[in-house]
């Protein structure tokens, strides 16, 4: 059995493309925090994603760079040579399944962290010595 669970946090925004057969594929990369067991620092694994058709979709109309998601596949390791002629090895995942783990509200908040927060839809902050009860 080849099975993979990873939550992570996508490093670009995910890009849609049809194949030949029509069929469309979200690719996107995610970012999977790691700490070392000896030192205790803490590093990142990259983690090339694809999500086919309507879960595809799904994807690439939600998603966007730095949303965490949780991904459940299978594990795909290949090897290519780069730019320079080092051979490398990219893990590639199918994803049977994504869960989108951060919501548009706090995408939002996190962007706009920096600017004072109005009050809210019409209700005000008050202390405890103003409540009658």
């Amino acid at each position: 059995m080849n099975k993979i669970y990873l939550i992570g946090n996508l490093i670009k925004d995910p890009v849609l493309k049809a194949v030949p057969s029509g069929q469309s594929v979200c690719e996107f990369t995610i970012a999977v925090n790691r700490k070392s067991w000896k030192t205790e620092e803490v590093t990142s694994d990259l983690f090339r994603i694809s999500a086919w058709r309507k879960l595809g979709e799904t994807c690439s109309r939600y998603l966007e760079k730095g949303r965490k998601v949780a991904v459940i596949g299978e594990l795909k390791a290949s090897t290519f040579v780069d730019k320079e002629g080092i051979t490398r090895v990219s893990l590639d995942v199918l994803a049977d399944e994504v869960e989108f783990l951060s919501s548009r509200s706090e995408r939002k908040n996190e962007e706009q962290s920096d600017k004072p927060h109005p009050a809210q839809e019409g209700f005000t902050d008050i202390s405890s010595d103003e409540i009658p009860f």
